[in-house]
């Protein structure tokens, strides 16, 4: 019988079991999974510098030919792809119906304290139970949403484009992983005619028991959970409802009728802090990691609601995402992008972030090689995943139509006067504007502009330059 693939991937993510469904896919004779072959930070597995002949430069600049090389590997080959892996990769195998689609799922609860747990005690996996370390994860509910958003949104995204392209990938839960029936049928589904007497063993659970058990907080937990679509947790992340990938990030607040939709890289904590000042309520207390639903409620409860956004010059925006995710080492830091952009990259970044020592010039240096990064990242031809904290905002705006775009686009430097005159259109009273961001440190951007600076992110961001009406970020700091 003809083969019907000639390679498979398994969709999945971390703390999912997939380092358990590799070691028994690859106990039939016919299989080989090739691990994480396109994550960005290693080829395959940690501290291996090839695979199957090709360095991870080599992949880095034609990951096409590492597919190519696993279509000719002995047998039916594959790797396993998550959802931060090299998005270069994923519409060319998508577009392949001769590439079998595994899609390994787990309830993102039990992921999710998995993962927390595993970066407690940095074991990452377990082969001698007698090794094992202990310890209890800390709940953190906004976490957990984010976390829970983006493995729904790969999820959906999978889906819909499996449907489009009329391809039916074969579904393996967490708990099936223990099922040998399964694990010969997947087996079967993929052409292999061997069945397999018992499973690898190699592989030990690490955290057994209940998941309430396994955190320090289980009330905040219970609380979190209850707060969440019972249905969507449950049907996670197979066939969820469709919901904009943006919601979430929305701020409603208490009493005015005001939505602030966020564009990630502005200046979000400061307005934040403003739209729940109108109601003399802390931020904590807007409304916010809605879903579609919980959306509607409001805006059903808000007579009179308007929503907004606020965008900010390309080059303010690329310099502060720089100095707050790259540059520093901190809280909120990209710390493995950080690294891959000093190994691969050759960004001059300071190893343990800006010291006493770092100068202007070398903060130009880092800029610049941040700013031809982005370059290729926002032209797909590297493997890191496009940020929202970088990624075009004229590409934001057009996401927020998912769902409903935003009455009013205003500019950074033209919050002080809309957003008094849009929050007193809707009956507040005694307004102030917000308070303005900080500069960014160790070094503002008006310490290294000058017209080159200005035409590299010019090039870069030549869309939103066109479809926003950008000038010269210099013209706009004088006026301000």
């Amino acid at each position: 019988m003809e083969q019907r693939f000639d390679y498979f991937v398994v969709f999945a993510e971390m703390r999912t079991g997939s380092n358990f469904l590799e070691a028994n896919l690859n106990t039939f004779d016919g299989l080989s999974c090739h691990g994480e072959a396109f994550n960005p930070h290693f080829i395959g597995y940690p501290n291996r510098k090839d695979l199957l002949g090709i360095r991870l430069d080599e992949r880095d600049g034609e990951p096409l030919r590492l597919i190519g090389a696993i279509k000719g590997a002995p047998g039916l080959a594959g790797f396993r792809y998550f959802h931060d892996h090299d998005p270069r990769v994923l519409e060319p195998v998508l577009d392949d119906p001769r590439c079998a689609k595994i899609i390994l799922t787990r309830n993102p609860l039990d992921s999710y304290v998995s993962w927390k747990i595993a970066q407690a005690t940095n074991q990452w996996k377990l082969t001698d139970v007698k090794r094992r370390k202990d310890a209890r994860a800390s709940f953190d509910a906004d976490e957990f949403s984010d976390y829970m958003a983006v493995l729904q949104g790969f999820q959906i995204n999978l889906l819909n484009q499996l449907q489009k392209r009329g391809q039916a990938p074969f579904y393996v839960a967490y708990e099936d992983l223990q099922n040998l029936d399964i694990m010969n049928g997947l087996a079967r589904w993929l052409g292999i005619d061997e069945t397999l007497e018992s499973l690898d063993k190699s592989l030990k659970v690490q955290n057994p028991g209940s998941v309430t058990d396994k955190v320090t907080n289980p009330d905040v937990m219970a609380r979190a959970v209850a707060e969440l679509d019972r249905f969507n947790l449950t049907r996670t992340p197979n066939f969820e409802p469709r919901r904009g990938a943006a919601v979430p990030s929305y701020f409603g607040a208490v009493k005015t009728p005001l939505l602030f939709m966020p564009v990630t890289g502005g200046p979000v904590a400061e307005i934040r802090l403003w739209l729940a000042g109108l109601d003399g309520v802390g931020s904590e207390e807007l409304h916010t990691k809605m879903n579609q639903k919980a959306l509607r409620e409001w805006k059903r409860s808000m007579s009179g609601h308007r929503s907004f956004t606020v965008i900010r010059h390309p080059a303010m925006r690329a310099h502060h995402v720089f100095c707050k995710r790259i540059l520093n080492t901190g809280p909120g830091s990209h710390l493995k992008i950080r690294e891959t952009l000093r190994r691969q990259f050759k960004i001059p970044l300071p190893e343990n972030g800006p010291g006493e020592g770092y100068t202007l010039a070398q903060h130009r240096e880092a800029f610049e090689g941040f700013l031809t990064f982005l370059k290729a990242n926002l032209a797909l031809q590297t493997s890191i995943r496009v940020d929202a904290g970088w990624c075009s905002q004229s590409v934001v705006l057009s996401s927020f139509g998912d769902f409903a775009l935003p009455d009013h686009v205003i500019r950074e430097e033209e919050v002080p006067q809309m957003l008094v005159g849009l929050a007193e259109s809707v009956g507040a009273r005694d307004v102030t504007p917000p308070e303005a961001a900080p500069r960014d440190t160790p070094f503002g951007l008006a310490d290294i502009y000058d017209d080159a600076l200005e035409a590299q992110v010019a090039n870069i961001y030549a869309r939103d330059y066109a479809m926003l009406g950008f000038g010269p970020w210099s013209e706009q700091s004088a006026s301000s």
